[in-house]
């Protein structure tokens, strides 16, 4: 609720500062590499994410899809996807806090959202590749996917996050959160249009002094 409010109230009264707020101008080169990865691997851990809670278990079912198979790829590629998204997470992270020019321009809310988002796909992560591989591969498809698909009903079941492992709880706790403080900062811009981003052109700007005119030929020319 405070994500669907906050948003409204931000679009409708504060529509200049609606967006990411660029600061590739401050530095490109570990923007560059540390914005890909964490973007490109986002962007697949959230359809990752959709496949296993907004889609109900009985469709894997009626399509022949095991569990064994399911929960393989989940390992997988979604190891693999996470992995890349914390990698470039940490880029960022490092970037903001490396670069004097990024620092100085930096908001709290820059770090609550990075931290926050190492938190969540560290904790993502760790239920992919250690809890899930090492612990106890837990169907969280027969739990938190009816769950989370109710609360759009506004009548979740609380009864099945009861047995939920605290692993699972704290990747749910931490992703509302997250959702919760998005229209406040720069993450607001993922709701308009955010694969636009990823092939956008880069942002283009001139050095006052490499181009800056010869003031003797600018005479020469006048005369």
């Amino acid at each position: 609720m405070m994500m669907i409010v906050g948003t409204l109230y931000r679009f409708n009264h504060n529509t200049l500062g609606w967006g990411s707020q660029s600061s590739e101008v401050l530095e490109k080169r570990m923007l560059r590499v540390g914005s890909q990865l964490f973007h490109w691997g986002i962007i697949f851990v959230l359809i990752g994410h959709v496949m296993g809670i907004l889609i109900p278990l009985w469709v894997y079912n009626a399509l022949g899809i095991t569990p064994e198979f399911y929960h393989f790829n989940a390992i997988l590629f979604g190891g693999i996807v996470g992995v890349i998204a914390l990698i470039g997470n940490i880029i960022l992270i490092v970037r903001r806090i490396a670069s004097s020019r990024v620092r100085a321009n930096a908001h709290v809310a820059d770090y609550v959202t990075l931290i926050t988002l190492f938190l969540v796909i560290a904790t993502g992560i760790s239920i992919t590749l250690i809890y899930d591989e090492f612990v106890n591969r837990y169907e969280y498809r027969a739990t938190v996917g009816p769950w989370f698909r109710q609360l759009f009903m506004l009548h979740p079941d609380a009864s099945l996050m009861t047995q939920v492992p605290l692993i699972f709880q704290i990747h749910i706790i931490l992703s509302f959160f997250l959702f919760a403080i998005s229209s406040f900062t720069r993450l607001v811009h993922v709701w308009s249009y955010p694969f636009r981003y990823i092939g956008r052109a880069p942002i283009q700007y001139r050095s006052r002094i490499r181009y800056r005119r010869n003031p003797e030929s600018s005479k020469e020319g006048t005369e």
